[in-house]
Formats: structure tokens, C-alpha cells, sequence
């Protein structure tokens, strides 16, 4: 009965060479299972100290992606704490915020705002005009921006703000916002940077704000306009890693919630009192000087000097 067993559940062989007995062992197994687990194990370690390299970046890549994935289901109440050492807190906005609700926004302890109002040469933010006005219909210190492209020429991005922008006395000074990398000189993008600032001052009467993220104004900035007050963008540290002289507004976080804004808006402070933000405020136009009026003793005494010249 076995040997009947062993034929009919034989394989048929038909190599050349002598073929194996039904007893016989199976074969050697394949190399490449070696090599993809050998794979798989290289590419676990290198993740992991890529991760515990820049755990900070890949958490915040993870976070947006998320919240990117996630918008749709948002309901405008989100809220994120507010930034504990600080007691100014404010935020920027852009057409990327969508419909805002500015005075539910007044509410969550939001005291100033820059809202994005142009950019390059030719670029006005489609959602400026009622984001301006609401703003500050709402009680929100306000002040707009504009994103600097270093291709283009100073003096034709600072016509378009100007142009665009009403500034008028009691509103923030403007906001220049230097962060586009590519560019071809660093000298010329300086140049450029210098012009529209000018130009600006010269228009509203007030030294504007330069606005740029840590990395790139380290690089490209620092030491060419310490003349301007400097509104730093640095995340995910606990402290801006600029010596506090140098900065005034602090951006800490580009994925925060406010009540009133669906989905992710910039977190902001300001190094100071709420009355340390005022005084930055545009100034009202001295008043022309007073006329001095003229005095009745100093009159007579002309009558009477001209009375005597005639006698003469």
C-alpha cells in the first residue's frame, strides 16, 4: 500500500539529472527573502535616527498634514491656549483664512492683527479690503503686510502697497515680509529690501516693520537693517534664539486655532505692554505752529515811532 501511495503522489521528473527521492529534502531557500529583510531592518534604523535627528520638523510636518486632512470636518471653534510669559497676543491673516469672524475673534483676547495685503509688483490679497475693515470695526489694533518678491523691483512693490493700503493715524505701521529663498544676488535682494522700506517711511511718515523667518534672516538680513524693528517668525523653540533687544513681535506658531477662523492661523506676541504696542502706532500730523498774535504795547510803539519819523 505505501509503495502505491508514494507512485501516485510522486512529482514527475523530467531533468537530465538524477531525481530526488520522494524523501528527499527540500531545496535551499531563496537568498532575496535575506536581503529584503536585511532591507526592511537598514531602512527602520535610518528612520529612526532621522526621526530623533529632527523630531521637532517631522512632528510639524505630521501636524499639518493632518490638519490639511482634517480641514473639512473643522467647525470655526477650535481654539488653541494662548502663549503663557505674554500678555499682548496677536495674529496674521491672509485670503488663506477664508471668512472671518472678527469680532468673535476680538473676543479671544486677540489685541492686534496684520492682515496681508499685497504682493510682488502686481498681487493685491483678494480678501484685504473686508478683512481691513472688519478688523477694526471689531477694536483690533490692525496694520497690513506685504510679501516681498526678490526678483522684482523695491520702488514697484512699495507703489503697489501704497496704493492699496490706507493708512491712516492709530493703525500699526507697515509690514514688510522677506522670506522668498530664491533669488539671484544677495547684495541686490538687499538693495531692493532698502528701496521699498524708503520709499514706505517716506509715504506714511513711520518707520516700517520688517518681518522674516530665524534661518533666513540669519543668513540673508541680519546686520544690514537693524534700523527697523524686526518681527521674527521661529517655531517650535521656547524663545526666539535672537537676543530680546533685537526682536518686537514674536511669531511662535503657524498652526494655531482662533474661534472665528476655520482652520490654522500664525500665533504672534508682542515683547510688552498693550501701551508699548500703541505707541507704535502711525501718529497723527503735528499741528501747523500757532501764529503768534501781535501785542498791543508793541503796536502802540510802532504808532509812535512812525509819528515821530514824520515830525522829523
Amino acid at each position: 500500500m505505501r509503495y502505491f501511495w508514494l507512485a501516485a503522489h510522486a512529482r514527475p521528473c523530467f531533468s537530465s539529472a538524477p531525481c530526488p527521492g520522494p524523501g528527499a529534502a527540500a531545496g535551499p531557500r531563496r537568498p532575496w527573502r535575506r536581503w529584503v529583510l536585511a532591507g526592511l531592518l537598514l531602512g527602520l534604523l535610518g528612520s529612526s535616527v532621522y526621526y530623533l535627528r529632527h523630531q521637532r520638523q517631522v512632528n510639524r510636518y505630521a501636524r499639518r498634514a493632518w490638519a490639511t486632512l482634517t480641514m473639512r470636518y473643522l467647525t470655526g471653534h477650535e481654539s488653541t491656549p494662548l502663549l503663557a510669559g505674554y500678555s499682548v497676543h496677536g495674529i496674521d491673516v491672509s485670503a488663506y483664512q477664508g471668512h472671518i469672524d472678527w469680532p468673535r475673534v476680538a473676543q479671544q483676547q486677540v489685541r492686534f492683527a496684520f492682515i496681508k495685503a499685497t504682493e510682488g509688483a502686481t498681487l493685491r490679497d483678494a480678501r484685504f479690503a473686508r478683512n481691513w475693515r472688519e478688523a477694526r470695526a471689531a477694536g483690533i489694533l490692525s496694520g497690513a503686510y506685504h510679501y516681498f518678491q526678490p526678483n522684482r523691483n523695491g520702488a514697484e512693490q512699495a507703489d503697489l502697497f501704497i496704493g492699496t493700503v490706507p493708512l491712516r493715524p492709530g493703525d500699526l505701521p507697515p509690514v514688510l515680509d522677506v522670506e522668498a529663498p530664491r533669488f539671484h544676488d544677495v547684495a541686490e535682494l538687499r538693495s531692493e529690501i532698502r528701496q521699498w522700506l524708503e520709499v514706505v517711511e517716506a509715504h506714511y511718515k513711520v518707520k516700517p516693520i520688517l518681518y522674516s523667518n530665524y534661518t533666513f534672516y540669519r543668513r540673508y538680513l541680519a546686520g544690514h537693517f537693524d534700523d527697523y524693528p524686526l518681527w521674527l517668525a521661529h517655531y517650535e523653540v521656547e524663545r526666539p534664539a535672537l537676543p530680546s533687544e533685537r526682536w518686537i513681535i514674536w511669531q511662535h506658531s503657524d498652526e494655531a486655532y482662533v474661534p472665528g477662523i476655520r482652520g490654522t492661523v500664525d500665533f504672534n506676541v508682542f515683547q510688552g505692554s498693550y501701551a508699548a504696542l500703541e505707541a507704535l502706532r502711525i501718529a497723527p500730523p503735528a499741528p501747523p505752529p500757532a501764529k503768534k498774535a501781535a501785542r498791543p504795547n508793541s503796536f502802540r510803539k510802532l504808532l509812535n515811532r512812525a509819528a515821530e519819523l514824520v515830525r522829523r
